[in-house]
């Protein structure tokens, strides 16, 4: 039987639960640290190439396909305000076996990237400081991530917000030099063109096929909303924080990739346009500058390393609360920081796996996980509000529950097409093992997974 008014999440009585202390500004902030601002220059001197120099072009268009689904989260998070993401919306819009698989496919996604925060930081570090063994380093930043997380969900909030804020300094110091050598006769020579979004050069299909690269900068705009229950009015304020943080995401990646692209109009000068970070740092600052810019590399890990770490830790409690997993351990929340602590300390013993992983691998095993929850989040607005619940009478309900979410459905499914073989061999292969478990779960299907029961509970997060 569906309602059309909100499901209250409710806390067991006796239990220790999360606290709700997180603003608008933390939940925003932590979803900008998990996409990580300066991975623009990361991709820069590929996405260049490949659009014929339309980079800023390709995350114009990335930009709004994600925002497609960010309305589809935001209409899910109002109608069922609790922490679990893209598991918690297909489970209850769509089917509690199709949310499951949603959770556990997510989780591919979730769990390991702390992991690439911390193999990161492994390279960085140990290209500084070559004479330290690298198991030192990945033993220290997992402690530093694990040990902030323990503690509370406002410390990480509040180092996360100090941690963006230097990487939105750098790139407007960056800009700054830009604009400076563009007065000096660099690149196309002033600020006052629109050559990387229109030229002669500029044609659809590249552009394109630069967005559904660009398009894996926005992956974790949508890990604010595990942070729901620690979020109070989170009906109102986590789809803000969704839409706000691919807005501004998206407004970064577009302005600094604007003036790299009026300096380096191509990419003749960059000897390895693959990894171009290094040298568009020298060329637009010198030797002292891109010493500062590699050091802010680092700081960059350090942010996605603790929104990532605090979005899984959360997920699993949600599973766990649930019972898919046992709720003994992975719905415990501790009685006095009110943090889901044995999940923060089980997510740092993964993240130690940067100790045998590369970079390449590493990275294969998030992409799916996430385009399968971008995917499924889509489907369940369309799923609960247009078919369960009849929302297709007025010209609006059309254009929020079937056209919207079916243009946010089509986004996702371009980089479907674009994903590589690795990321979907290894992603088919988690699925398979999932579903196994599933069957095992549920009596080889016979009875739904176990769920969490809101109706039996009393309010008591105030």
């Amino acid at each position: 039987m569906s309602t059309n008014s909100p499901v209250d999440v409710a806390a067991q009585p006796g239990k220790t639960q999360l606290r709700k202390s997180l603003k608008l500004w933390q939940v925003v902030v932590m979803g900008l640290a998990y996409l990580t601002p300066m991975t623009v220059f990361d991709t820069f001197g590929i996405v260049s190439g490949v659009s014929n120099g339309h980079v800023p072009a390709s995350y114009l268009l990335a930009l709004a396909g994600v925002l497609f689904t960010a309305i589809s989260y935001g209409k899910l998070v109002r109608q069922f305000p609790q922490a679990g993401s893209a598991y918690t919306y297909a489970q209850k819009a769509i089917n509690p076996h199709v949310g499951f698989m949603v959770g556990w496919s997510s989780l591919l996604d979730y769990l390991f990237l702390p992991m690439i925060n911390v193999l990161l930081a492994k390279i960085y570090l140990s290209a500084l400081f070559p004479e330290v063994a690298p198991w030192i380093w990945v033993v220290m930043f997992v402690a530093i991530l694990t040990a902030a997380n323990l503690k509370s969900v406002n410390l990480v909030a509040n180092f996360n917000a100090l941690f963006v804020l230097v990487q939105v300094a750098i790139i407007a110091v960056f800009i700054f030099l830009v604009v400076q050598g563009l007065h000096k006769g660099e690149g196309v020579g002033t600020v006052w063109s629109l050559q990387p979004f229109i030229s002669q050069n500029a044609h659809l299909i590249p552009i394109i096929t630069g967005a559904t690269i660009v398009c894996f900068s926005f992956l974790g705009f949508d890990a604010v909303t595990t942070l729901s229950e620690e979020t109070p009015d989170a009906a109102r304020t986590i789809p803000k924080a969704i839409f706000l943080t691919a807005l501004y995401g998206g407004l970064i990646f577009i302005a600094a990739s604007f003036f790299m692209q009026l300096f380096f109009p191509d990419i003749s000068r960059f000897k390895d346009p693959d990894a171009a970070l290094p040298e568009i740092a020298l060329y637009v600052g010198g030797k002292l500058f891109q010493s500062i810019f590699l050091c802010t590399t680092f700081v960059n890990t350090l942010a996605s390393g603790l929104a990532s770490h605090a979005s899984v830790s959360r997920l699993l409690y949600v599973m766990g609360r649930d019972n898919v997993f046992p709720e003994k351990y992975f719905g415990y929340v501790h009685p006095k920081w009110r943090t889901p602590a044995l999940n923060v300390i089980m997510v740092g013993i993964v993240a130690l796996s940067a100790l045998f992983f590369d970079l390449v691998t590493a990275t294969a095993l998030i992409n799916f996980g996430a385009l399968v929850a971008f995917t499924f989040v889509n489907l369940s607005v369309f799923n609960h509000f247009w078919r369960r619940e009849g929302r297709k009478h007025t010209w609006q309900e059309k254009l929020h529950y079937l056209v919207l979410p079916m243009v946010g459905a089509a986004t996702v499914a371009v980089l479907w097409v674009n994903l590589e073989v690795t990321s979907l061999t290894l992603g088919l292969v988690w699925a398979g093992l999932g579903l196994v478990y599933l069957a095992w779960l549920t009596g080889r299907f016979r009875k739904p997974p176990p769920q969490f029961d809101a109706a039996k509970t009393e309010r008591a997060w105030e």
